[in-house]
């Protein structure tokens, strides 16, 4: 499991985890806390710090949420990984990402949620296409998730209208699954396909989306090309993989 520093704040329970990897986000990370603890009293929370070289964790700590600092930085893949395995550890029956940069409204997590509690999915992942409301994203982000769009139609047979989001939540199986396997860089297209593969049930709501409320996103215009050309080849060889 990857190293961490926890200050562990959360309740072990077979409810719902709240798994928010940050990097840097100070601005926005106790505005985020506040606002699952408003929304969404059930939930425990565990914030994972990509260790930051701001004071995101020393907010999180303010805040009383759980945290795990990363001794060193991973990147968003390690981050989440690092949620679910602590997920699994601990046995929650749900978990979800939830950005620690505010894009994501705590309000729309009972949406995700209801299709698992429903025994209808394995993984639900909220898009802000279907409705077309709220934060659509850049122009460019925008052409880069239509050919992801594609990408895992042709990869996976699913058809995810938002590929690149990372508001998801997902079943016990699901959490242990990519507990082991999750993909380590710019995972989330790369992750639809290798669940898709394995026989996961994956299945899409509509939410809607805000553009972030504090920091500096880290991919740029040529860290977006890099994206799209990374992702590309990470899921055509995945294609056809299956995992234990």
């Amino acid at each position: 499991m990857n190293q961490t520093t926890p200050t562990d704040n959360t309740a072990a329970g077979d409810g719902a985890l709240a798994i928010v990897p940050a990097y840097n986000e100070s601005e926005s990370i106790a505005g985020v806390v506040a606002d699952l603890r408003a929304n969404v009293p059930g939930c425990d929370i565990v914030v994972v710090d990509d260790h930051s070289t701001d004071d995101t964790s020393a907010r999180v700590r303010a805040s009383g949420a759980g945290l795990l600092r990363l001794p060193f930085n991973l990147g968003i893949g390690g981050a989440v990984q690092t949620g679910f395995r602590y997920a699994r550890h601990r046995g929650y029956r749900y978990a979800f990402q939830f950005d620690g940069d505010g894009q994501h409204p705590a309000d729309h997590v009972p949406r995700l949620l209801a299709p698992l509690e429903r025994g209808g999915a394995d993984v639900v992942i909220g898009s802000r296409f279907l409705e077309g409301k709220g934060f659509q994203s850049t122009a460019l982000r925008r052409v880069g998730i239509r050919i992801f769009e594609l990408l895992n139609r042709v990869t996976s047979g699913c058809r995810i209208t938002d590929t690149t989001s990372g508001f998801r939540a997902y079943n016990d199986r699901a959490i242990s699954f990519l507990a082991d396997n999750y993909p380590s860089d710019y995972p989330e297209v790369e992750a639809i396909t290798l669940l898709a593969r394995n026989g996961f049930r994956i299945v899409e709501v509509p939410v809607v989306m805000r553009d972030r409320q504090g920091g500096v996103s880290s991919i740029g215009t040529a860290r977006s090309l890099y994206y799209m050309s990374k992702v590309t080849l990470a899921a055509l060889i995945s294609t056809g993989k299956r995992r234990a």
